[in-house]
């Protein structure tokens, strides 16, 4: 691209399917809009996503509700303590009468992957999951199978204080580039969703806006959208920031933090503030683009110290404070 002017008409001529995709999914989620937007910024960054909030609240009806919406291949996984490695990425099988062994794919061989309740499995099962997060790719046996394009962990999550949960090991927390908190909706918003929900047959069929295609052509505009030097600066600064805030000026915050950002934190925010500005239908990331992704990149990136726990300071609180002092350029 010769101008960000040509990159812009560009991308608004290619994200022309974004407004229908959100009409579309509205006709059957009510609200959620915040949800929806962070759903579409995993697509277009290949970026897994953790969906944070108590039952109820349309997390799995949203992302199989997206799967339908752009025509991809989709399953569910229900997440238990008695759950095994083999029932996430397949296992050989024995046949006796041949003396070999066969393959059989795991649901994980699929485009958009619903990890529902993914904190109330156990170790070995989060860790099976984190090769084909990292890496798409499983092994099963002595062989390795790359896993579809795209491919895409939407994990649910309900808040540890829930009965019978597991706290997600921090090298998987890092392995998503969003974790998104799933609140109630307005009274408003609730009165609609009895007026559509409450029946015993609900109506939940989606017509398909855009193929798979359209989704992997909009993510090399993405990766073209123009960052200026000063946000990359920005951005930095705001990584640093939950590591050193102390260098910053930033008061109150000392002894808080037991651990900050890692570098892919600084990689996943620069992503997702280019697709912001994609949904946009813009060519360049503003600050505000920075500052609007930067809580649901952050959030479950650093860990907080006892102390902070004892004032009961949560990551929002301190994400909150770095954004409000850190200069904007």
């Amino acid at each position: 691209m010769s101008t960000s002017q040509e990159l812009t008409e560009q991308i608004r001529l290619t994200s022309h399917w974004v407004g229908p995709l959100q009409a579309e999914i509205a006709r059957v989620v009510v609200g959620q809009k915040a949800l929806v937007e962070g759903l579409l910024v995993g697509l277009l960054t290949n970026g897994h996503i953790l969906l944070e909030g108590v039952p109820g609240l349309a997390k799995t009806l949203t992302v199989k509700t997206l799967a339908q919406c752009i025509h991809t291949g989709f399953q569910r996984i229900q997440f238990t303590p008695d759950l095994l490695p083999a029932d996430l990425i397949g296992t050989l099988i024995y046949n006796p009468r041949t003396g070999e062994f066969s393959t059989k794919q795991g649901p994980l061989f699929s485009n958009l992957i619903l990890a529902d309740e993914i904190n109330r499995a156990p170790a070995k099962v989060q860790s099976a999951l984190l090769e084909a997060m990292q890496e798409r790719q499983v092994t099963i046996g002595d062989q390795t199978y790359k896993l579809p394009d795209p491919f895409l962990v939407l994990a649910t999550q309900n808040p540890l204080e829930q009965e019978g949960t597991y706290s997600l090991p921090e090298a998987q927390l890092d392995r998503f580039m969003l974790k998104l908190k799933v609140g109630y909706p307005t009274r408003a918003e609730e009165r609609s969703i009895l007026d559509l929900m409450g029946t015993s047959a609900p109506k939940t069929e989606v017509q398909r806006v855009i193929d798979p295609a359209d989704i992997i052509k909009a993510r090399e505009l993405v990766n073209a959208v123009f960052v200026d030097d000063r946000v990359k600066d920005y951005i930095i600064s705001l990584v640093f920031a939950t590591r050193e805030p102390g260098s910053f000026g930033i008061q109150g915050l000392d002894g808080m933090l037991r651990y900050g950002a890692s570098p892919r934190a600084t990689i996943a925010l620069t992503l997702a503030s280019r697709a912001r500005a994609f949904l946009a239908g813009r060519g360049f990331v503003t600050p505000h683009d920075v500052k609007s992704v930067a809580p649901d990149v952050l959030r479950h990136r650093i860990l907080i110290s006892y102390e902070a726990e004892a004032e009961e300071l949560t990551s929002e609180a301190i994400i909150a404070k770095m954004l409000q002092h850190l200069p904007v350029p």
